[in-house]
């Protein structure tokens, strides 16, 4: 396919690598110049979102947040102004559900159809090819994108319409967070405790408690790893989605509410770009106690 990428990024990069790998031919564009090792395996750099959408069939975003997926749309040089009927613009950012809606019905209104397939997986998921992409959008357009799909991830889900892609995403990102305070605690309950966390872990691993997060995160925590990863203030912007979407439903997300102050605590302690495991930080802040020596 003639595949056009707009966001270039941690995430973006590896992904638009994939599908160049797979053969198909893409149009690059991103606010910094485009690598030279997406150049160099035959990506096209282009000078705008519009010149992207000119030459490709399927265009891409994949850009930190609501404001830049508009911009990257419908701002100047924007992938709207290049695009004609029968396009397909999928959108792989974690942004707002209902604007998501809005976007769609813009895009709808140029003769095109829309996709919003948020990821999950983090920049090690993106290398892998092994995302988790949840997908909202018309039947037909899933179809035609997802051998695209198929080239970046492994759990590739047409959840319903357009919006209910991101809702998918923001609920995961509730569950990581709720997650990674729950695995936070338990290891440093152990710790303090006096048991040695790093086998504790271990011996969790066998049992109902174990996840990826008490996997992966876990042992983060223990090693003292919180180079992101996947940064504190990108989980942030995902946790003010759910809890601004709860206000707009009449809804209550405690626990949800009680990870983003958390996550505040370590951005004001310089942390917003440490790697979300690091929220137990907070809660070691709060013992006056870590979970393992640092480094």
């Amino acid at each position: 396919m003639k595949v056009g990428f707009v966001g270039l990024g941690i995430m973006g990069a590896p992904m638009a690598g994939h599908l160049i790998d797979a053969g198909h031919e893409l149009y690059l564009y991103d606010i910094k110049p485009v690598s030279a090792e997406l150049t160099g395996k035959g990506g096209v750099a282009c000078a705008s979102g519009t010149e992207v959408a000119k030459n490709a069939d399927v265009i891409i975003t994949m850009v930190p947040d609501t404001p830049h997926v508009a911009a990257a749309l419908f701002g100047e040089g924007g992938i709207a102004a290049g695009l004609t009927p029968g396009k397909i613009v999928v959108d792989m950012s974690s942004i707002a559900p209902v604007e998501t809606k809005e976007f769609a019905k813009k895009i709808n209104a140029l003769g095109c159809d829309y996709l919003d397939a948020p990821v999950s997986g983090g920049e090690v998921g993106a290398k892998a090819a092994s995302l988790t992409i949840m997908v909202g959008g018309p039947d037909a357009a899933f179809e035609t994108v997802k051998p695209l799909f198929e080239k970046m991830g492994k759990n590739i889900t047409l959840v319903g319409g357009n919006g209910d892609g991101q809702t998918t995403k923001v609920a995961n990102q509730i569950i990581v967070a709720l997650t990674i305070e729950a695995v936070g605690e338990a290891l440093l309950f152990a710790s303090k405790a006096g048991a040695d966390p790093a086998k504790v872990r271990q011996a969790l691993m066998g049992g109902f408690a174990n996840s990826r997060i008490l996997e992966v995160h876990g042992e983060r925590m223990v090693k003292r790893t919180f180079a992101p990863g996947f940064r504190i203030e990108l989980h942030q912007k995902d946790l003010n989605l759910a809890l601004n979407g709860a206000r707009q439903l009449g809804l209550a997300l405690p626990a949800t509410a009680l990870a983003q102050q958390l996550f505040s605590a370590c951005a004001a302690h310089g942390g917003a770009a440490w790697d979300h495991s690091a929220m137990v930080k907070a809660l070691e802040l709060l013992a006056n106690h870590t979970v393992a020596p640092d480094a």
